[in-house]
């Protein structure tokens, strides 16, 4: 059943790698659509999910704390890691995106495939605390020490990021209770709409298969921590935190998705492993269309 609810989504991520190497519509139009989605549509897909959440609801408040617990629980280790097996910056940057981040998208469309509104809602207070987490070790994993960036270039990096400026908007509008008036939700919403099935055609456009033929140990042990490992301790977290339902399944979902393809930008901006970056990006994304449902299947969802 899991297995059949969430293949049309990677139907979605094949058929834009299908398009891609057919050159259709455009070379130009894959760049310029991850773009508008990324600056636009995504942003008012978390705005009009956040902008009445309820969070102040407790169940909402554990489920952020947990979502900081599995991160840094997955960091440190992979850090102490580090420490018994030193490893250059531009290739431990990779390996910890490959660990922590993850494809907002499929997220988000399984989670609304699997539980509705109320799912990406809860997915929105997940976004809002996870995305800034990420990027911040994302940045301090490429960096070598003694080049560390400075607090203010971290912030300005932070503020520079439409997701955590949306998140940021959206988590206002729903403590202050103002909501989305004047007819704001509807023209959200119908953003909104464009941006999963568009950001799921993106990452099939993404993928680079010919990353695939070397780092083959690295890849399979990145992505077992992904897949595999990281699911299973977000079940843990949330079973010791107390969390159930949509909110245990939103910890689970995230922690279960293979790593974000934003992270093979933020890997070549900043002079890491690029390759090795693409390599898990793509290894992820196909091992996850049977790593997903079972893992789900095993937890009990």
């Amino acid at each position: 059943m899991l297995f059949f609810t969430i293949w049309p989504l990677f139907a979605l991520i094949c058929l834009g790698y299908v398009l891609v190497r057919r050159g259709f519509p455009d070379p130009g139009f894959w760049p310029a659509a991850e773009r508008i989605n990324y600056f636009l549509f995504f942003p008012a897909l978390l705005v009009s999910s956040l902008a009445n959440a309820p969070v102040r609801d407790p169940q909402v408040l554990r489920l952020g704390g947990a979502t900081v617990v599995v991160i840094l629980i997955a960091a440190c280790a992979l850090s102490l890691f580090r420490r018994a097996h030193p490893i250059p910056a531009a290739r431990f940057g990779a390996v910890l995106q490959g660990a922590v981040r993850f494809n907002t998208y499929l997220g988000l469309a399984i989670l609304a495939t699997l539980t509705g509104p109320v799912g990406i809602e809860r997915a929105a207070i997940y976004l809002a605390i996870a995305v800034p987490l990420v990027n911040v070790l994302s940045i301090m994993a490429l960096t070598e020490v003694g080049q560390g960036r400075t607090p203010l270039s971290m912030l300005r990096t932070m503020a520079l990021n439409p997701l955590i400026l949306a998140c940021l908007g959206g988590i206002a509008l729903a403590l202050t209770g103002w909501g989305l008036p004047f007819g704001t939700g509807r023209f959200l919403d119908l953003l909104a709409q464009t941006s999963l099935p568009l950001g799921l055609l993106c990452v099939g456009a993404a993928l680079q298969p010919a990353t695939l033929r070397s780092d083959g140990v690295v890849l399979a042990a990145t992505g077992a921590l992904r897949l595999l490992l990281m699911p299973l301790l977000a079940a843990l977290i949330a079973r010791l935190v107390g969390l159930n339902g949509v909110e245990a399944l939103v910890l689970v979902v995230f922690s279960a998705i293979p790593t974000a393809p934003t992270s093979y930008v933020l890997t070549r901006q900043m002079n890491g492993d690029g390759t090795l970056m693409a390599g898990i990006v793509t290894s992820q994304t196909i091992a996850a269309i049977a790593t997903i449902p079972l893992m789900l299947w095993v937890l009990g969802f």
